[in-house]
This record gives structure tokens, sequence and C-alpha cells, in this order.
């Protein structure tokens, strides 16, 4: 098996549930498209929407480019409740793994997200944003091609 998500292009459905701090935890559905262009360019874009909530989606704009051979990567995010982020991800055997940080913010957000592939078109998702030091909110969720 060799990854699929991210470096191919192709549209992905996420279900799962979010957890804020001091929250219960609230069903969540999602897609996510990834396109590539000529330039070797990535744009990835995601929509989370919360299920039997009045809480806002949650909309991801990133645009990356892997760096020679394909292992890591560097990308600029626009993330509707961080604004402004750049982040790395890194494509192990198994898993791709990011991190990334909030540009410009007071609260010094910062987060991370682990994708775990369970088969070619099906990976086990799993983030969390932090402020600082502590943990505020969490993502889990399988991601499988659409």
């Amino acid at each position: 098996m060799t990854h699929t998500f991210l470096l191919e292009a192709g549209t992905w459905n996420l279900q799962g549930t979010w957890l804020d701090k001091e929250s219960m935890p609230v069903p969540v559905k999602g897609r996510i498209i990834i396109q590539w262009g000529r330039d070797g360019w990535f744009n990835m874009v995601t929509r989370l929407v919360f299920v039997d909530s009045d809480r806002e989606k949650i909309e991801f704009q990133y645009r990356g480019r892997f760096d020679t051979g394909n292992q890591r990567y560097t990308y600029v995010l626009q993330h509707t409740e961080l604004g402004r982020v750049e982040g790395e991800g890194w494509i192990a055997p198994e898993s791709i793994i990011q991190r990334y940080w909030a540009l410009g913010d007071r609260q010094r957000r910062s987060g991370f997200e682990t994708l775990y592939r369970v088969a070619d078109d099906r990976y086990h998702f799993s983030s969390g944003i932090m402020a600082g030091h502590y943990l505020t909110s969490t993502l889990e969720a399988i991601i499988e091609r659409a």
C-alpha cells in the first residue's frame, strides 16, 4: 500500500467527532478536495459541518509544495477560526503527520494532525488545536475516498 491521500488528486469524505474543552462531543461531517497543479503545488480545501449543533462550519484552504523526495512538505493555510496559518508535514510509511501554527496570534494557537492509513482509500484522522501549552479541541474521524 502507498499513500493516496494528499499525494493524489481526489475528493474525500470525513465523518467523526469534535470535542472542545469543557464541552460534550459533537458529531462532524466534512469533505476534502485535493487538486494538483502543473507547477507542482497542491491545493486542498476542507469544510467541516457540525451535525445537530449551532456551531458554525469550519473551512480550511491549503496551498503547499513538497520538498525533493516527496517525504516532507510545507504549506500555508487560511483557517476560518485561526486565520493565516503556516505548517509542515511529513509522509511516513504508514501515516501523514502535520503541524501548524497561527501567524500573529496572541493566544499562540497551533495544532497537529495525524492521518493513519487503514486501507488505500481509508484513513483514521486525529487532530488537536492548542492555545499555548493547553489542548483546546480535538477531532477524531474516518476519511474515505468519495
